[in-house]
């Protein structure tokens, strides 16, 4: 295991990074009148997580940390909320999403995971 040295060496921060970036690359297939209404949301939201991340990580106390872990948490279900919006409206498919909310999910149970270290 490698030694962590700062916050982009953490695998959830990472993970979040690559939600992210998939988010901002399903939105370029919006139509363009989503531009500052469901693509801003989603692209919002998504990017929220590894920032809510390294924030907190940089914070240095456990409890100013879990804050910002449980805010980075919202913004997973803030952003899975949008993009299953997203697919009920039409503006992409289920299928599109799919490997979003797999990704999603994995984040929530890291975040799950180090909250509950942070406890100990």
């Amino acid at each position: 295991m490698s030694e962590i040295k700062d916050f982009k060496d953490l695998i959830i921060w990472q993970k979040g990074m690559e939600i992210a970036e998939q988010c901002y690359f399903v939105t370029k297939k919006f139509p363009k009148e989503e531009l500052y209404g469901m693509v801003l949301q989603v692209r919002k939201s998504s990017s929220s997580i590894p920032a809510n991340i390294s924030e907190g990580y940089g914070r240095r106390a456990s409890g100013d940390y879990k804050r910002f872990l449980n805010i980075a948490q919202g913004s997973v279900n803030e952003t899975e909320t949008h993009l299953l919006l997203s697919a009920r409206v039409g503006l992409c498919t289920l299928k599109d999403m799919e490997i979003i909310i797999n990704n999603l999910k994995e984040e929530t149970r890291m975040i799950s995971a180090l909250i509950k270290k942070l406890n100990y």
